[in-house]
């Protein structure tokens, strides 16, 4: 099976006592998530399970696809490789996975 791994778009830069978690994207990551969703909306399948983190620009970037998701608390901003390789089921799932969540975790899941 095929895995996808997209990090979220340009996001603001954090602001002290406010939540990670609540961060948006910029304009320029809104058009960033814009172009990519457009790539990605012609070359993946139907049948792809797409999983986002919970935080907000993990969520506004898998918006930009306009395709149903799942928001899946394994792939949040603590997360650890093994943690997207299980809410994936990688190697076993049968169809593709798109994960939508964060460097350096998505960099880590690569290099295993």
């Amino acid at each position: 099976m095929d895995l996808l791994l997209w990090r979220h778009a340009e996001a603001e830069p954090a602001a002290e006592g406010h939540s990670d978690l609540n961060r948006r994207l910029t304009p320029k990551g809104e058009a960033q998530a814009q172009r990519m969703a457009r790539w990605l909306d012609r070359h993946l399948p139907a049948s792809a399970r797409i999983m986002v983190s919970p935080a907000l620009r993990t969520q506004q970037t898998a918006q930009a696809l306009q395709r149903k998701f799942k928001t899946v608390e394994a792939l949040g901003l603590d997360a650890q490789p093994g943690d997207l390789l299980t809410a994936a089921q990688w190697p076993s799932a049968r169809q593709p996975v798109l994960l939508v969540g964060h460097q350096p975790t998505l960099g880590l899941v690569v290099a295993q």
